[in-house]
């Protein structure tokens, strides 16, 4: 059986989409999994996501990359920090979906937290990052650690570049030109009027607004074939996720 590399974008605690699209991409073990970031905040299943994340790393090869709301979710989880800008944006359904847990499953957590990749680059120079960076030199050279899990602008810039300038010119982002290709969260699709995944230049957005009115991917890295859960909202028809 081919092995495929699937690249799985923001899931914002909806565990009953990842579930769906699991079983719709008819995931084996044969297949390597990267997950974008934002696993949790959103709709209630937070804490229960962690844990089949966490059972999916015993069965395939997968690779999990930070999210801003990971990283929210792992201060308070280990120093018992929180804001009021997190449990506005999700925060307060991770929260409660942690309300029972014990100290054996937080340690659990804890080393899952621990053991996320700001970004990774594989083999063929292709990088996954949660959000994006903004050094032309590439994200090991960011100033600004938070640009890995926050920044806007790479997506932005290669969703609206002219198409028409090759590669080879001196107007071709210097960003752009570092990786053959680049994979990113963070930013949902859905604020472009689309719920499928999306392409600029070679920048692909997987982020399809499952944490809103959007649902959740997963796209075969190489042969760009996707599939979707359905709308999360209508899988937690009593939640409001993010909205």
């Amino acid at each position: 059986m081919k092995k495929r590399i699937l690249v799985i974008g923001d899931i914002h605690g909806a565990l009953r989409a990842l579930e769906q699209v699991l079983e719709r991409a008819a995931i084996t073990e044969n297949d390597t999994l990267v997950f974008l970031g934002d696993y949790v905040d959103g709709w209630s299943e937070s804490k229960q996501v962690i844990d089949r994340l966490i059972s999916l790393s015993e069965s395939n090869s997968c690779l999990f990359i930070r999210g801003n709301h990971d990283t929210w979710c792992e201060e308070w989880l280990r120093f018992g920090l929180s804001n009021e800008k997190w449990l506005i944006h999700g925060g307060k359904a991770t929260v409660e979906s942690y309300a029972s847990i014990t100290e054996e499953e937080r340690t659990k957590h804890l080393e899952f937290y621990h053991q996320m990749y700001n970004y990774f680059i594989d083999r063929n120079n292709r990088l996954f990052i949660h959000a994006g960076f903004s050094s032309m030199h590439g994200p090991e050279q960011e100033v600004y650690a938070t640009n890995y899990s926050w920044d806007r602008t790479l997506w932005e810039m290669a969703l609206t570049m002219d198409k028409r300038v090759q590669k080879d010119s001196v107007l071709y982002p210097k960003r752009l030109k570092l990786f053959s290709e680049i994979f990113i969260g963070h930013t949902p699709t859905i604020n472009y009027h689309s719920d499928i995944p999306m392409n600029g230049i070679n920048v692909w957005n997987v982020d399809t607004g499952s944490a809103f009115t959007g649902k959740l991917s997963i796209m075969d890295i190489e042969t760009k074939e996707f599939w979707q859960s359905d709308v999360v909202q209508t899988l937690y028809p009593d939640e409001r996720g993010r909205n």
